[in-house]
């Protein structure tokens, strides 16, 4: 049974097609502070919370 209070992990693939930004350009804003941080799911394995993900592109500007 899959409880509330579980938070899903979302890697860079899904990333990239919920953005609609290249991996290059997500990396550009991580590294510049701009973009959620992603967490460490192994030794070459990253990922980023959902819930991070979806606030960030709420905070987002809107075009007029």
């Amino acid at each position: 049974m899959k409880s509330n209070t579980e938070e899903r992990v979302i890697r860079m693939t899904e990333l990239m097609k919920i953005t609609g930004l290249s991996r290059s350009t997500l990396w550009r804003l991580i590294k510049s502070g701009d973009m959620v941080n992603p967490i460490i799911l192994g030794p070459n394995s990253i990922g980023f919370l959902a819930s991070e993900v979806f606030s960030w592109l709420g905070s987002r500007p809107r075009v007029k």
